[in-house]
């Protein structure tokens, strides 16, 4: 009988396409010496079949079978504590949880005995970079956010020249310049924009420079170092804000295609464009907001719709890297993979966390919540 038993639940969530283990990670947690159990079904909607875990030598059946004797379960997003009542007594949860915003379910685990890991509270540091799922699924979102634009925008993105006259390229504005950010300014250059961009963290410059973006920065105020602690942003002064607010809103008015991924960890998503300032774009452009599931960025902007405000498209998807379900899906099925083979005890055949990442991602353990965080 192999030792530690993962489980792999369909995810339940509206709109949620994708899955926390694919072959691949099932073949090399296999290969440690688990075994692992799959719902059926949990992988259809990331074009993988059933069939397709067993041949990896998953065992595939009902979601009660397959949590029957788990020590782990991955989960894209948080499981329902009631699924896990066949669990052993504190085994694992390991999914992108959403602490500060289902804190209800939080409380749940502990109480059920489970011992929750918040793969979002991994910490930003060198050696859990393979493990970060905020960041393998922000580089999708950059991605998609721009595709998507580029679809719903009515012109080109690229300068043609053409027999019938010149085609003008389309000017891309990218806020916030963290994983998504990068990704799309990245993708916008690609499909021929002018692309800029802006952050309150002023080390990025370099960063929108060496992608061939133009950055946006107020030069003229100091003390503007918006970086936090491990590599997150943070709020900034009130003299920066509004300078920055200035040189922003004269530079929007001349936008095309707008994407803003500003998020504060444990707080709603700050406000970059107010609907005063989408009154002064040209009708026609697009706003993509990655930040709506957390109250968005853009002033009217609603979770998973498209709304005009004076003739500007707002889009607000609440999950963007749904919308590339497969490789979303093997992105996060490997951080979760990574995270356990660097954890993973030959002698013991089960994952044993440090102190240094175990303390960061473990929200609960022994029926009590125990992450600072939560408890701060």
């Amino acid at each position: 009988m192999a030792g530690t038993r993962f489980a792999v639940l369909k995810e339940r969530a509206a709109g949620e396409t994708r899955v926390s283990a694919t072959p691949e990670t099932v073949r090399k947690l296999i290969a440690l010496g688990a075994s692992v159990a799959v719902e059926t079904g949990a992988g259809f909607a990331a074009s993988i079949g059933d069939d397709d875990y067993g041949a990896a030598g998953a065992e595939v059946g009902p979601a009660a079978q397959v949590i029957a004797g788990a020590d782990v379960v991955f989960g894209v997003q948080g499981p329902d504590p009631a699924l896990l009542s066949g669990a052993k007594a504190g085994a694992w949860v390991a999914a992108g949880l959403d602490p500060f915003g289902n804190r209800a379910r939080v409380d749940a685990y502990a109480a059920a005995g489970i011992e929750a890991l918040a793969m979002e509270f991994m910490p930003r540091i060198t050696r859990a970079q393979s493990m970060d799922i905020l960041s393998s699924q922000s580089n999708l979102a950059g991605y998609k956010a721009v595709l998507v634009a580029a679809n719903l925008y009515g012109r080109a993105f690229p300068m043609m020249m053409t027999a019938a006259g010149t085609v003008t390229a389309a000017k891309c504005f990218v806020m916030g310049v963290g994983v998504a950010g990068l990704q799309a300014i990245a993708t916008a250059r690609r499909l021929g924009a002018q692309v800029s961009a802006t952050d309150v963290r002023s080390a990025t410059k370099e960063q929108i420079l060496s992608l061939g973006a133009k950055p946006i920065f107020v030069e003229t105020v100091a003390g503007i170092e918006g970086e936090g602690s491990g590599g997150y942003a943070t709020e900034m002064s009130e003299e920066y804000r509004q300078a920055q607010a200035e040189l922003v809103s004269g530079h929007l008015a001349k936008q095309d295609i707008v994407v803003t991924t500003a998020l504060i960890p444990g707080r709603a998503a700050p406000r970059l464009i107010t609907d005063a300032q989408i009154a002064t774009m040209k009708p026609g452009s697009v706003i993509y907001d990655l930040a709506v599931s957390q109250g968005g960025n853009v002033e009217g902007s609603e979770a998973d719709q498209v709304v005009v405000r004076h003739g500007v498209k707002i889009v607000g998807y609440s999950n963007t890297p749904a919308h590339l379900p497969a490789d979303a899906s093997a992105l996060f099925a490997r951080n979760l993979f990574n995270f356990i083979s660097a954890f993973w005890d030959k002698e013991q055949g089960r994952p044993v966390l440090d102190e240094e990442i175990g303390n960061a991602i473990r929200l609960t353990r022994g029926g009590k919540v125990v992450n600072e965080r939560l408890l701060g």
